[in-house]
């Protein structure tokens, strides 16, 4: 009797987990109700499911209520065959959507009546999506046609995002991946959203939101949950992202796309750069392929992708940023900052930006019941003059690296028609760098540079500090997550129950503030101030002198530190 207490007791504890675990389910469903055309259900009719691009096949039979229920399906268009004794088969079309339940009725007329139903004729679309009464979840679907069809200003899938209700763009709070966009979900600052890849957690678990990016021509499509989640997303206050990636199918395919975007495509920003200046220089190239086919046509299936960027973007200054410029530059040559004869006062800064995106998926039918998947995908960017903004100088600026990694093995189990099991392994990496143009030892801040547009913080010109009003950002971030996860589901007539365990070991979660000494100097009034008054004007290496305590100025020494943290997670 204990024993068997004890037993209960584990499988409650494994629903609970089911209740609370952070993985989420990228497979669709698909349900249905099977009838005569008298409208009496049919009890034991066959249901058959087949892949239309890989072949890959799925059975059900009707309950006792006439209903049917095939989960754990990959995104895709699927051939749905009912077959009953007595009855013409009737044959149908659907597409199955990520993390969605697609609802067919179908009515059996008697043998010798041809019929086939075509539930679906076009492919489906954010744009025209009907409200999903199958589920309290609120989500939308973003589809490949979506994907194919829609202009990407920024070429990352989550522009589209913003056509699900709920959503708007965000700049992001972490300058250091500024270029990985943002999406709130009902006001919040995007960062409390969880995103996952064919299951695998792709959730940042220092600053929040998006880890690594994808390639638009790597996802299949991605429904974006916006409330009331399903009991396989956990930690999120927010919202979640569920993406699944695309894969090879029985015919071999490719495509390869150029974009180019050149200065006379932007528009000029009046304030920034009025005229009669120059246009400030800017071109971006987008190159893009895909490839992907049978290895082994109905066994082994290959899929890859890669998109490289090439931008050459620049900052340029307004008309009072440079004469504010111009006359640092003049107290510089008047020899009143050590160590510095001279300031460059350039109208623009380059800041070039180049990433690369690659994708490599397999998957393989193991046989009628088992299937496998393996996916690995990378990211790897390059930014100079990084965190330079309206208002300072190059000095300030960082070069910017970032190196991401992302795999995944998993496998989908038929015990029966009714018994599904899913198996998946997932790991993560990120290894990510900041380092100064400038090491001058010293960091002048002035009112004009102080602005929302300044996120390198209240820096004009020397060391960057990595640091804003209120917070500060690392210079070395290190991330290393391992991810198991097992579900098992049961179909019931329309009803899948379903409970499972998910375990996220991440042993590396660290990274390093700056701790450079130096000192920084922060002045009440602009450089052209101090140009006009330059007794006016302090500077002090190390603050070994102090300023007139009437002129506002603050000298404050920043001693060398040890700004390293670094802590292990696990997640149940």
């Amino acid at each position: 009797m204990v024993s068997t207490t004890r037993w209960l007791a584990f499988l409650f504890f494994c629903t609970v987990l089911a209740q609370i675990s952070a993985a989420q389910n990228p497979h669709g469903a698909l349900r249905g109700v099977v009838q005569d055309a008298s409208g009496g259900r049919i009890i034991g009719a066959k249901v058959i499911v087949v892949a239309a691009d890989s072949s890959s096949e799925r059975d059900a039979e009707t309950s006792a209520r006439g209903e049917f229920r095939v989960d754990d399906l990959l995104p895709g268009v699927y051939h749905v065959r009912i077959e009953s004794a007595g009855l013409e088969p009737v044959e149908s079309r659907v597409e199955v959507q990520v993390s969605s339940i697609y609802d067919v009725n179908v009515t059996m007329k008697p043998a010798g009546v041809r019929q086939e139903v075509n539930v679906s004729t076009e492919a489906s679309s954010i744009t025209t999506q009907p409200i999903d009464v199958s589920s309290t979840v609120q989500q939308g679907i973003v589809t490949a046609r979506d994907l194919y069809e829609i202009p990407l200003a920024h070429r990352s899938f989550a522009n589209i995002a913003y056509l699900v209700p709920g959503t708007e763009p965000v700049e992001p709070s972490d300058p250091s991946k500024a270029r990985i966009t943002a999406v709130s979900t009902g006001g919040s600052s995007g960062l409390n959203n969880e995103v996952s890849v064919d299951g695998a957690d792709n959730s940042d678990d220092y600053i929040g939101g998006f880890l690594q990016n994808f390639s638009p021509e790597s996802i299949e499509e991605f429904a974006f949950r916006t409330s009331q989640e399903n009991a396989d997303t956990g930690r999120t206050t927010a919202g979640s992202v569920v993406i699944s990636t695309r894969r090879g199918t029985d015919n071999w395919h490719g495509d390869f796309s150029f974009y180019e975007r050149a200065a006379a495509m932007n528009a000029r920003f009046p304030i920034e750069n009025p005229e009669p200046d120059p246009k400030q220089p800017f071109s971006r190239q987008n190159y893009v392929g895909t490839l992907g086919g049978a290895i082994k046509p109905g066994r082994l299936w290959f899929f890859s992708s890669f998109e490289y960027v090439h931008e050459d973007a620049s900052i340029a200054y307004s008309p009072s940023s440079q004469k504010e410029f111009n006359a640092l530059a003049a107290l510089a040559s008047q020899g009143l900052i050590p160590g510095v004869a001279s300031i460059s006062a350039p109208k623009n800064t380059p800041v070039p930006f180049n990433d690369f995106l690659g994708m490599v998926r397999l998957d393989w039918k193991q046989s009628a019941r088992s299937q496998w998947f393996l996916r690995a995908a990378a990211d790897s960017y390059l930014t100079k003059n990084d965190l330079i903004q309206q208002g300072t100088l190059p000095s300030t600026g960082a070069t910017s690296h970032s190196n991401y990694l992302n795999l995944a093995i998993g496998e989908r189990y038929a015990f029966s028609p009714s018994w599904i099991e899913s198996f998946l392994f997932g790991a993560n990496g990120l290894h990510h760098t900041e380092a100064r143009n400038d090491y001058l030892g010293f960091s002048m801040e002035f009112p004009f540079s102080a602005s929302f547009r300044t996120i390198s913080g209240l820096d004009t010109f020397g060391d960057n500090q990595f640091a804003t009003a209120i917070t500060a950002f690392p210079v070395l971030r290190n991330q290393e997550k391992y991810q198991l996860r097992y579900d098992v589901s049961h179909s019931s007539g329309r009803h899948a129950p379903s409970f499972g365990i998910n375990f996220i070991h991440e042993p590396v979660l660290s990274g390093a503030l700056s701790g450079t000494a130096e000192t920084v100097l922060s002045y009440p009034q602009d450089p052209s101030f101090y140009a006009a008054n330059p007794s006016k004007f302090f500077f002090s290496p190390g603050c070994a002198n102090k300023p007139d305590p009437t002129s506002g100025i603050r000298c404050t020494p920043v001693p060398a530190g040890d700004g390293s943290f670094s802590q292990s997670v696990q997640r149940l």
